[in-house]
């Protein structure tokens, strides 16, 4: 869902790791500066592409899928008033199942953005 576009989640390339406390030491630290190198790039993309952008907010919390993931949540000043400084998680259900906030053509242009910023970060 992109009810705030450019979010992002990063998966674990490992099947049957369920946290990050699953992993050696090196391959914990490299998950979390690939998780930072997607925030950053989700940033900048956003922040280029959205004079409203705010900030990035970092989550790994592991309540529902069985696997290490973790979420990348960018934040804009054009979130309703209600929405901004709360948890993402408390958005309306609606924003987590309309169409209209659905992946799609119209975000290709930040996808591609990102995937940029991932590139250059990775240079």
């Amino acid at each position: 869902m992109q009810f705030l576009p450019g979010y992002s989640v990063l998966l674990v390339d490992e099947p049957g790791v369920q946290r990050l406390s699953d992993l050696p030491r090196g391959r914990r630290l490299s998950f979390l500066s690939d998780m930072d190198q997607l925030g950053e790039a989700v940033e900048r993309a956003c922040r280029r592409l959205d004079p409203a952008f705010r900030r990035v907010h970092l989550e790994i919390l592991g309540n529902k899928d069985p696997f290490l993931h973790a979420h990348v949540w960018p934040r804009f000043e054009w979130e309703p008033a209600e929405a901004v400084g709360a948890s993402v998680w408390l958005y309306p259900r609606d924003r987590w199942s309309e169409e209209q906030f659905r992946l799609g053509p119209r975000h290709d242009v930040l996808r591609e953005a990102i995937g940029s910023e991932l590139g250059q970060l990775r240079a």
